[in-house]
């Protein structure tokens, strides 16, 4: 069964993200905002306090009595209590305004003046609204709130305080009563201008505006590389796949990716690698299948003369002899079919092993071993010379698959050993140069009868005519397909140092 799973944009995810992200932060930055102004508030409240504290402390060791002349015389000779403040008003416990400093002439350092001077009413009631909004600090002190009824919504040890906005300033009030040895004498009201609270509210606010408006851009140009530079090349890298798999080379193109250096360019690179190795397996499949069914085609012709001509015919020494032919085309397709066989599932397996470190030294040295005790070789008498040259006493050291290269040697080996006349030599010779291992597998057979010794290493072609049927031709197409999967190449060459024989030369890549 197979599960398909909805498809989601990644540029959708990010922005979906990206808008949840904001909201959250949103709302965090509301409330944040929210409590600037009355923490900033609060603060200069709990400084009113002290201010009033102080202020009953005084008059309780100088012994004041609460009334006008001693207010006006106390607040002459403290005024550094009061720096900074806009007002100071002191209350009888009437409600009934007894000293304010901005009736006094008093230095402008201290004190700045207003200009009127408001006396607040005492004949207005509170609503009742308007008692419950009194110890909010968002409360606004209106004019017809009078200080009397304020006074009477004092509680113990819990001053009132409120802002006022008027015209362009902004004003910060605390009202607290005078208590001296446990009684309370008056009360007392400290306005002090605060603009620059709401200057530095406002100076948050427009932070947080322009930085959210960077983090917006920032995050428009990276959507902008995002969808140019990452997503749009991955649709090209999907529609390239897609393409493949549908067998339509103009649904997706990827050249335009393979020369970026970054992780895209990689990952184009192999993916076109991949694409190439994958479209030249299955071009090979083809081809062997053709080549197959062309090999196998020969046989089954001659089966089916041998086996009419053998329904037809009662001498029997016309009999056995095609009975013969039948058994030696059963025999051919047989081989064909089995070595061919084996050839796909090297070619499959060579692509799931791993390469390591070989010795090309040690690898020759066990062909030879392994071959000298073979029956070919003894019957002949064939001798191995292993010439090392070139190398100055250095191992060889290659990267590739130690079984399969194995059997490269152990194909050529027995090619040089089938077409070596009894007692002569083999020669092996290892080189190398900066890059490059070379191995030289030399005899004295007959050599090549091809002008193009390139021939020997197509699928099905056999150089022994005299042999046919006995062999597949499978055997040095193999050769060539493994060497040239470890980075390296084959050739066949005629001797040209003796009067008859063949070489095979194989390069492969050093260690790097």
């Amino acid at each position: 069964m197979k599960l398909v799973k909805n498809s989601s944009s990644i540029l959708r995810k990010f922005l979906l993200f990206n808008f949840f992200a904001f909201t959250i932060l949103g709302l965090i930055t509301f409330f944040y905002l929210k409590g600037v102004q009355p923490n900033l508030v609060k603060q200069r409240t709990e400084k009113h306090s002290v201010i009033i504290n102080n202020t009953s402390n005084h008059i309780e060791r100088l012994k004041l009595a609460f009334e006008k002349e001693s207010l006006k015389n106390f607040l002459l000779s403290t005024r550094f209590l009061f720096q900074n403040l806009e007002r100071v008003q002191f209350y009888n416990l009437k409600g009934n305004l007894v000293a304010d400093t901005n009736v006094l002439d008093l230095d402008q350092n201290v004190f700045a003046k207003t200009e009127t001077v408001v006396e607040d009413k005492i004949e207005k009631n509170l609503s009742e609204e308007k008692k419950e909004n009194l110890f909010n600090t968002d409360t606004v002190l209106d004019e017809s709130i009078s200080i009397k009824n304020l006074i009477k919504n004092i509680k113990s040890n819990d001053p009132l305080f409120f802002e006022r906005k008027e015209g362009d300033n902004f004003y910060v009030k605390t009202l607290d009563d005078v208590n001296v040895g446990g009684e309370v004498l008056g009360y007392i009201m400290v306005t002090e201008q605060a603009n620059e609270i709401l200057i530095a509210v406002e100076e948050r606010k427009n932070f947080i505006v322009r930085t959210v408006l960077a983090i917006a851009v920032v995050i428009f140009i990276f959507l902008i590389f995002l969808n140019r530079y990452i997503l749009k090349p991955i649709e090209g890298l999907v529609a390239y796949a897609e393409s493949i798999k549908a067998k339509d080379e103009s649904m997706g193109k990827i050249e335009k990716f393979l020369y970026r250096s970054d992780e895209l360019g990689v990952l184009s690179r192999s993916l076109n690698d991949m694409t190439n190795d994958l479209q030249q397996r299955t071009q090979r499949a083809e081809n062997s299948s053709a080549d197959l069914a062309h090999e196998i085609r020969n046989p089954l012709a001659s089966l089916k003369g041998a086996s009419e001509l053998l329904d037809g015919t009662t001498d029997k020494v016309e009999r056995v002899k095609l009975i013969k032919i039948l058994i030696h085309d059963v025999q051919r397709i047989e081989r064909l079919i089995t070595d061919y066989s084996k050839m796909l599932k090297d070619e499959a397996s060579l692509s799931r092993e791993k390469m390591k470190v070989l010795h090309m030294d040690s690898l020759i040295k066990d062909v030879v071993d392994e071959f000298n005790n073979t029956s070919s070789v003894t019957e002949k008498n064939i001798k191995f010379i292993v010439n090392r040259k070139k190398l100055n006493g250095h191992k060889v050291e290659i990267f590739g698959i130690e079984n399969r290269l194995q059997q490269v040697l152990a194909n050529l080996l027995d090619n040089a050993v089938s077409f070596s006349p009894k007692n002569s030599n083999i020669v092996i010779d290892i080189e190398n140069d900066k890059e490059v291992v070379f191995v030289k597998i030399k005899d004295i057979g007959p050599g090549f009868s091809e002008i193009n010794t390139e021939k020997i290493f197509k699928r099905f072609y056999s150089n022994r005519p005299e042999k046919f049927g006995e062999h597949s031709g499978l055997g040095l197409n193999i050769v060539k397909s493994i060497v040239e999967m470890h980075g390296g190449n084959v050739r066949a060459f005629n001797r040209s140092d003796v009067k008859s024989g063949a070489e095979i030369e194989l390069q492969l890549p050093k260690r790097g």
